[in-house]
C-alpha cells in the first residue's frame, strides 16, 4: 500500500451498518493474508450484519512488493494457486456442514464447528478474481458463483470466455448461472486536455507510450475517455459479450460525480442500443 486506505473487511462492517440494499465486497482478498477459516469466519460475520447481502471475492494474490513490505512470505505462483484451491475447499465446507474436516497440503480442519451459519443459502456468493486460463477459470467453474475479468482486448476476453465455457462443460456446470463481471476505468467527457491526461495516466500504467496507448485503446473496451455517447458504447460492447457487473474507477476526486454521470447518462445509453 502506498497510499491511504483503510482495512477493507472492517470497513465493509461499518458500512453494513449504514445501509440497507447494496452489496458488499472486495475485489479481492488476498488469500495469503489471512488463514482461509479466518476469512471464512469474518466473512460469514459480515453476511449476518448485512442481512445477506455479502459476496467474497478471493484471489490467489500477486503484489509481491506488498507482500515484502509487510513480511509475508511470497511463494511461488503454483503454490499461491494451490493454497487458493484448497481455501475455497475449507471455506466452503465451513459454510455448508455442521463440523468440517479436511485434510489439505496447506490447510487442514478436524472436526470443527461453524456456527452460526451465513444468511445466503447455500452460501454466500464466491467471485474469484484472475485471468488464468488453466487454473483460475478452472476454480470459477468448479468453485466460483463470479468471475472478474480486467480490461483486456476484445479478442482475449473472448478467449478467456471460451476457456471459462470449456471448464464448466468439463464440470457439467451452467456457464451461464456464473455472472461475469468487469474491472474498467472511465472518464466521462468532451474535454481535450482531460482526455489526454486520463490516457496519458493510462499508458503510464502500462509503462507504453501515449501513442502505443491509442493505438491499443481501439481494441480494449473498459478503459475509455470520451463522451456519454462514447463511453456507452464500450460498455454496451461489453454487455453484449456477457458482462453484466461492472467495477468503474473513477478519476481521483471525480468519483462521486462521474458515478452520477455513469448512472444517468451511460446507462441510459446503453439500455437505448
Amino acid at each position: 500500500m502506498t497510499t491511504n486506505s483503510l482495512e477493507a473487511w472492517t470497513l465493509l462492517t461499518a458500512l453494513a451498518a449504514k445501509t440497507s440494499k447494496m452489496q458488499l465486497g472486495v475485489l479481492v482478498t488476498s488469500n495469503s493474508y489471512r488463514h482461509p477459516a479466518m476469512l471464512a469466519k469474518i466473512a460469514a460475520t459480515l453476511d449476518m450484519i448485512s442481512n445477506g447481502r455479502l459476496i467474497l471475492g478471493i484471489g490467489a494474490g500477486w503484489k509481491e512488493v506488498e507482500y515484502r513490505a509487510y513480511g509475508y512470505p511470497f511463494p511461488s505462483l503454483k503454490e499461491r494457486m494451490d493454497r487458493l484451491e484448497e481455501a475455497l475447499q475449507v471455506i466452503l465446507a465451513l459454510w455448508t456442514k455442521d463440523r468440517a474436516n479436511f485434510e489439505g497440503v496447506y490447510y487442514q480442519l478436524k472436526d470443527a464447528v461453524f456456527a452460526p451459519k451465513p444468511i445466503q443459502k447455500p452460501h454466500p456468493l464466491i467471485l474469484i478474481g484472475g485471468h488464468g486460463e488453466k487454473r483460475t477459470l478452472r476454480m470459477v467453474a468448479k468453485y466460483g458463483d463470479m468471475s472478474n475479468f480486467s480490461p483486456w482486448g476484445t479478442e482475449r476476453l473472448e478467449r478467456l470466455l471460451t476457456a471459462l465455457k470449456q471448464h464448466c462443460r468439463d464440470f457439467n456446470r451452467d456457464y451461464d448461472e456464473i455472472t461475469k463481471t468487469f474491472l474498467g476505468y472511465c472518464l466521462i467527457t468532451e474535454n481535450e486536455e482531460e482526455i489526454l491526461s486520463f490516457n496519458k495516466k493510462r499508458a503510464q500504467e502500462q509503462g507504453i507510450s501515449v501513442e502505443q496507448y491509442l493505438e491499443k485503446q481501439s481494441s480494449l473496451p473498459g478503459a475509455w475517455a470520451g463522451s456519454s455517447e462514447e463511453v456507452a458504447a464500450q460498455y454496451n460492447h461489453l454487455f453484449k459479450m456477457g458482462f453484466t457487473h461492472f467495477q468503474i474507477l473513477f478519476p481521483f476526486g471525480k468519483e462521486i460525480e462521474m458515478s452520477k454521470q455513469f448512472a444517468e447518462l451511460v446507462i441510459r445509453g446503453m439500455s437505448k442500443e
